[in-house]
C-alpha cells in the first residue's frame, strides 16, 4: 500500500512539473541543433520575449476562464477587432486615452456579451464564443473594408509595442511582468481566486458554500474580453497597424499555454506561472522552427500537434 501511494505521489509530481521539464529540454535541444544559427543570442532571446509576451498576457486571463470551467474561442477575432478600433481612434486624433477607451471598451463589450450568454442563459461557452468570434471578425472586416489601419503615434508605439526601457528591456516584458504579478496574486491569494477555482472544480458544491457561480462565470468572461482588448492594442503597437487578422490562432495558443502550464481542462486547477512557461515553450518552438527554415505550412502542422498534445494532456490531467 505504501509503495502504491508513493508511486501515485511521484506521478502527480511529474504531471505538475512537465511543462518545466519540457521547457528545459526544448532549450537544450535547440541550443545544440541551432548553435551556429544564433538561437541563444541576446537579440534572438529578446525577439522571443517580444513575440511571446502578448500571448502570455492573454493566456493569463484564459487561465481564469479555464479554471472556472469555461473556454473562450473568440479571442483571436477579438484581438483583430480591438487592434482596429484602437488604430482608428489614434488615426482620428483621439490620442492614447481615446485608443485605450476604444480598445478596452470593445473588449469589455464582447466579454460582457459572452459572460451574460454563458452565465444567464446557460449556453456552453465554446458555442457562445464561436458565435461572437464570427461577429467580431465580421465587424472588423466591415468597418475597414478588410484594409489595415496604420499607426504612426510615436508615444503609443513606444508604450504599447516597440519600446525598450533603458534601451534593453522590452516594454512588452514590463506589461507581462505586471500582468503576471497581478494574475498570480489574485488567483492564489484572494477570495475571488479561490471562488474561481471552486466554481470550476465543482459548481454545485460551490453554490452550496454561498458562491454566486453565475457572477463568477460572468466576471471571468468579462476579464477575458478586457485583457483581449489590451492584447489587441499591444499587437497593434508591435505591428504598427491594426488589422483584422492580427489575432489569428491566438485563442489556440492561449489555451495550449494554459493546459501545458498544468491547468485541468475541466476547471478547478491552474497556475499563472505554469501558463507563462507554457506560452514561452510554444514561442521558443515557433522561433526555433523559423530559424531551422521550416515553411509556414510545416510550422502550422507542428503548432497543431502541440495544441492536440496539450489538450490531450489537460483532459487526462483532469481525470486524475
Amino acid at each position: 500500500m505504501k509503495s502504491k501511494i508513493s508511486n501515485t505521489a511521484r506521478t502527480f509530481h511529474w504531471r505538475q512539473n512537465v511543462v518545466y521539464i519540457a521547457f528545459v529540454v526544448v532549450v537544450v535541444v535547440f541550443s545544440i541543433l541551432l548553435t551556429d544559427s544564433g538561437f541563444l543570442k541576446i537579440s534572438n532571446i529578446l525577439n522571443i520575449v517580444r513575440q511571446t509576451s502578448i500571448i502570455s498576457i492573454i493566456a493569463i486571463a484564459m487561465t481564469f476562464v479555464i479554471c472556472a470551467g469555461e473556454l473562450d474561442l473568440s479571442v483571436g477575432a477579438l484581438v483583430g477587432l480591438t487592434s482596429l478600433t484602437c488604430a482608428m481612434a489614434l488615426s482620428s486624433g483621439y490620442g492614447i486615452l481615446g485608443a485605450l477607451g476604444a480598445g478596452l471598451g470593445t473588449g469589455a463589450l464582447f466579454g460582457l456579451a459572452n459572460g451574460l450568454l454563458v452565465s444567464r442563459l446557460s449556453i456552453p461557452s465554446f458555442i457562445v464564443t464561436i458565435g461572437t468570434s464570427s461577429v467580431a471578425n465580421g465587424v472588423a472586416m466591415w468597418i475597414t473594408g478588410s484594409a489595415p489601419v496604420p499607426i504612426d503615434h510615436e508615444a503609443y508605439l513606444f508604450a504599447f509595442g516597440t519600446g525598450d526601457i533603458g534601451g534593453a528591456v522590452p516594454v512588452l516584458l514590463v506589461w507581462l511582468v505586471v500582468a503576471a504579478v497581478i494574475g498570480n496574486f489574485v488567483l492564489k491569494r484572494t477570495r475571488y481566486g479561490r471562488r474561481v477555482l471552486a466554481t470550476g472544480a465543482n459548481p454545485v458544491a460551490a453554490r452550496f458554500t454561498g458562491i454566486n457561480v453565475k457572477n463568477i462565470k460572468l466576471s471571468v468572461m468579462l476579464l477575458m474580453g478586457v485583457v483581449t482588448g489590451l492584447g489587441g492594442m499591444l499587437y497593434a503597437g508591435r505591428m504598427y497597424t491594426g488589422r483584422y487578422t492580427l489575432g489569428d490562432g491566438a485563442e489556440l495558443d492561449a489555451i495550449a499555454a494554459v493546459i501545458l502550464g498544468g491547468a485541468a481542462l475541466s476547471g478547478g486547477k491552474g497556475s499563472i506561472i505554469g501558463t507563462i512557461v507554457g506560452a514561452f515553450l510554444i514561442g521558443m518552438v515557433n522561433n526555433g522552427l523559423i530559424i531551422m527554415g521550416l515553411n509556414v505550412s510545416q510550422q502550422l502542422i507542428i503548432r497543431g500537434l502541440i495544441v492536440i498534445l496539450a489538450v490531450a494532456f489537460g483532459y487526462k490531467n483532469s481525470k486524475q
